[in-house]
């Protein structure tokens, strides 16, 4: 008996617009917290989740050098938006963008946590990262993550923006999306 790899698509989980996914780690990245909806998409019961690492989502599509540069800013207390894809317990991946927001304790200026709010990601946000994320990848492969880094960098100079300004153009990263984000920061903290 012979099986058949399914096509990508057929493994999409297609997140509900209206739902929103957050996760919360301690500052080594080990997760404390997730709301239902995280532990629903996810496929892994809270008690799977709650102590593992969070790069246990973590697809094989994505490029180290998105997480080298997300760790690099919150690490600095910076938050970072970003479009991941993310791996289901079940094989299944979901694309989501995400914002990571950093706790600072108050007493010592440490980092002592990282939340990061998900959202449906906008199908042209996705369309437009499939080929960078790829092109990353295959970079890092033959020239690690200081080659991808390079690169985005150049990619990023070429079109005359920033990182921000390119992923805030790509998801619409104002209005109603602007303010869900921002309901959901007051909420959590």
């Amino acid at each position: 008996m012979t099986t058949q790899t399914p096509t990508p698509i057929e493994n999409e989980i297609k997140l509900n617009p209206k739902r929103y996914i957050v996760s919360k780690t301690d500052s080594k990245g080990f997760i404390e917290y997730g709301n239902d909806y995280f532990v629903e998409i996810s496929g892994y019961t809270e008690a799977q989740l709650i102590g593992q690492p969070h790069s246990i989502i973590r697809h094989p599509d994505m490029p180290k050098i998105v997480f080298k540069m997300m760790w690099d800013r919150i690490n600095k207390g910076q938050n970072i938006m970003a479009v991941v894809k993310n791996l289901a317990k079940d094989g299944s991946y979901y694309w989501v963008v995400t914002e990571f927001e950093p706790k600072v304790d108050p007493i010592t200026n440490k980092i002592i946590s990282h939340t990061a709010f998900r959202k449906a990601a906008p199908q042209n946000a996705i369309d437009t990262m499939v080929p960078i994320y790829a092109k990353l990848i295959e970079i890092e492969k033959e020239g690690g993550i200081q080659a991808s880094e390079k690169y985005l960098r150049g990619f990023l100079e070429d079109n005359n923006t920033t990182y921000d300004e390119f992923i805030d153009k790509l998801v619409g990263n104002k209005g109603l999306f602007k303010i869900f984000f921002g309901m959901m920061k007051k909420l959590f903290s």
